[in-house]
């Protein structure tokens, strides 16, 4: 399937973003070639700073593939942000949706359609202290299994240095290297077919996420942690190490008050 015109409202978009993303970030970009030229694809790309999502469209959108990047599809109903974000092709995704696969219907017609589709599988900025992508979420692969179309991990490394994540000032100077590593498509042939399971859809996010570890491993020069930072399996373990301290409190104030009935 031919590719699709980048279209004016990107330009316009390039236009106005480029030029600071020029003056503020250096770039070592790699792996372009991996890029799909033809036919519908997904990127899985990790998510480590607020302005990633800018350094990283800069790069995809110089391969001439544009990224169509998922949003709550309320965003696309709100005056000129709506029309940008329509205009842009960007996906809505509709998460008022019971069905899980169907609140990616619009995901999932743009491969169809011949475009790239962006995913941040983390689904948030990660929380990994050493900035190592996390456990995925499960989107990317739901709509890789649904259209067997090619997934292309992406890591990038260097706006997190600009703009560290959950900061509020950048650090402009000295001026940083934006990062990119697009690898070969992820090898998901052993998930296709099967009845779309959880468990099979934790596979294959998996392995979608263990790809985009590799490149981000490259990039960085080390090895990243062999379990990746789980935000839920962390949530629980600090229930846990709440509910041991407040066991230990009340033990202690049980006993400092038996100690003072015996006086």
């Amino acid at each position: 399937m031919p590719r699709r015109r980048i279209g004016f409202w990107y330009r316009f978009a390039a236009v106005i973003c480029k030029p600071p993303l020029v003056v503020l970030l250096k770039r070592d970009w790699r792996g372009m070639e991996n890029i799909p030229t033809e036919g519908g694809f997904i990127t899985a790309v990790n998510h480590n700073s607020h302005i990633d999502p800018f350094g990283y469209a800069h790069f995809q959108y110089n391969t001439g593939r544009v990224p169509r990047f998922l949003a709550k599809s309320g965003l696309f109903r709100k005056g000129f942000v709506g029309a940008a974000m329509r205009g842009t092709g960007q996906i809505p995704v509709y998460r008022e949706s019971t069905d899980a696969l169907s609140a990616f219907r619009a995901a999932i017609e743009a491969v169809d359609r011949g475009e790239c589709v962006a995913f941040y599988p983390e689904g948030t900025l990660t929380r990994d202290p050493d900035g190592w992508p996390m456990t995925g979420k499960t989107g990317a692969a739901r709509v890789a299994l649904q259209t067997k179309c090619p997934v292309i991990p992406v890591a990038q490394w260097g706006c997190n240095e600009l703009l560290p994540p959950y900061a509020k000032k950048p650090h402009l100077l000295p001026r940083k290297t934006h990062r990119v590593l697009a690898g070969p498509p992820v090898d998901l042939a052993q998930f296709y077919d099967r009845e779309m399971t959880a468990d099979l859809l934790k596979e294959a996010t998996e392995a979608i996420m263990a790809a985009v570890t590799g490149q981000l491993e490259l990039i960085r020069g080390e090895k990243a942690p062999e379990t990746p930072y789980d935000p839920r399996r962390e949530r629980i373990e600090q229930r846990r190490r709440t509910h041991t301290q407040t066991q230990m409190h009340q033990k202690s104030g049980q006993t400092v008050q038996e100690e003072g009935l015996g006086k």
